[in-house]
C-alpha cells in the first residue's frame, strides 16, 4: 500500500533540495516584485502629494487634504483639458485604426514584391521622433516655403492657418499623428491578418462566398483580437499624448491644445504648483486604468469568438 505524503514529508523533502533551486522560484518572482514596487511608490507618493499644497518655490509644504481636487473640479480650464484630450484620442485613433485596416488589407492581399517594399516603407515614420516629426510637419506647412502650402495654392488656398488658428489647430496635431502612428496599427493588423487560419476561407470559397462576406462574416470576427490590441495601445498613447502637441503649440493658440498632459506640466513646472498638478494626471491615470480594463475585457471574449470560428 502506498503510503501517503504529509505536509511536514513535503517540507522535509523541500530542504533536502539545494540551496539555487529552492530559491529558483523567488528570483523567478523578484523582477515582476521589483518593477511593482517601483511603480507603486511613485504611485503612492503622487497621490499623497496631490493633497498637499507642495511647490518647488516653497521651502515646506502642509497637507491640505482634498483642496486641491475640490478647485480642479470646479475649473472651467480643467474640463476644457479633458475634453482636449478625448476629442484629440477619438480622432486621432479612429483615423489610425481606419486607415491601418485599410492598408493592412491591402498589402495582405497584394502579397507581391511591391507590397513587400510599401511594408518597409510605411514603417519610416515609427524610426522618427515625435517632436523631429513635427518640426519637418512645421517646415511643410510653412505659409512661405511649406510644401503643402504650396499644394492648396494650385487649388486657389492661400495662407491656410494651420496651427495658428483655434478652428484648425485639432485637425493639424492630429494630422501629424496620423503620420507617425498609422504604421502603428497597420503593422498589428497585418500581423494579425497573416496569423489567420486559411482553412474557413477556403471553405467559403467552395461555397461561393462572396469578398464581403468573407470579410464580414470570417475575417472581421477573427481580426477581433489584433484590433482590440492595436486599439488599445494607439488609445492609451492618444490619452497621454504631450510631445506633438507641445513641440508644434505648447498648447495653443491660447488653451485649444491643452490636455491634461500639458496642463499638468505647465502647473507643475512653469507655475511650480506641484500638488496641485498632481491631480491631472491621476485623472489621466483613471481614464486609462477604465479604458485598458474595457478593451482588454473585449479583447479577451473576442478571442474566445475567434477561437470557435477556426475550430
Amino acid at each position: 500500500m502506498k503510503k501517503q505524503r504529509t505536509g511536514d514529508t513535503v517540507i522535509n523533502e523541500l530542504n533536502v533540495l539545494p540551496f539555487k533551486t529552492r530559491m529558483l522560484p523567488y528570483m523567478i518572482v523578484a523582477p515582476a516584485l521589483i518593477i511593482t514596487i517601483g511603480i507603486m511608490i511613485p504611485f503612492v507618493m503622487s497621490i499623497y502629494y496631490s493633497l498637499t499644497n507642495y511647490s518647488f518655490r516653497l521651502p515646506s509644504y502642509r497637507f491640505v487634504g482634498l483642496k486641491n481636487w475640490i478647485e480642479i473640479f470646479q475649473s472651467a480650464g480643467f474640463w476644457k483639458s479633458v475634453w482636449v484630450t478625448l476629442r484629440y484620442a477619438f480622432f486621432s485613433t479612429l483615423f489610425e485604426m481606419g486607415l491601418g485596416l485599410g492598408i493592412a488589407i491591402l498589402l495582405n492581399n497584394l502579397n507581391n514584391k511591391f507590397s513587400k517594399i510599401m511594408r518597409v516603407v510605411l514603417i519610416f515614420p515609427l524610426m522618427v521622433a515625435p517632436i523631429t516629426a513635427t518640426i519637418i510637419w512645421q517646415l511643410m506647412l510653412n505659409n512661405s516655403v511649406g510644401i503643402l502650402e504650396k499644394f492648396l495654392n494650385i487649388f486657389g488656398v492661400y495662407n491656410f492657418p494651420w496651427a495658428a488658428s483655434p478652428y484648425t489647430a485639432m485637425l493639424t496635431v492630429v494630422m501629424i499623428d496620423i503620420w507617425v502612428n498609422t504604421s502603428f496599427c497597420m503593422l498589428l493588423i497585418l500581423a494579425g491578418l497573416q496569423s489567420l487560419p486559411k482553412s474557413p476561407f477556403e471553405s467559403a470559397k467552395i461555397d461561393g462566398g462572396s469578398i464581403l462576406f468573407n470579410f464580414r462574416y470570417l475575417t472581421l470576427p477573427m481580426l477581433k483580437p489584433s484590433l482590440y490590441i492595436a486599439l488599445l495601445f494607439r488609445l492609451m498613447a492618444a490619452l497621454q499624448e504631450y510631445a506633438i502637441i507641445f513641440a508644434l503649440t505648447k498648447g495653443g493658440p491660447g488653451d485649444t491644445l491643452m490636455n491634461l498632459s500639458l496642463t499638468a506640466y505647465q502647473t507643475g513646472f512653469q507655475f511650480q504648483k506641484f500638488g496641485y498638478a498632481l491631480p491631472y494626471i491621476l485623472v489621466l491615470w483613471v481614464f486609462i486604468n477604465v479604458v485598458a480594463r474595457q478593451i482588454v475585457k473585449k479583447q479577451r471574449a473576442a478571442q474566445k469568438q475567434a477561437a470557435g470560428l477556426e475550430e
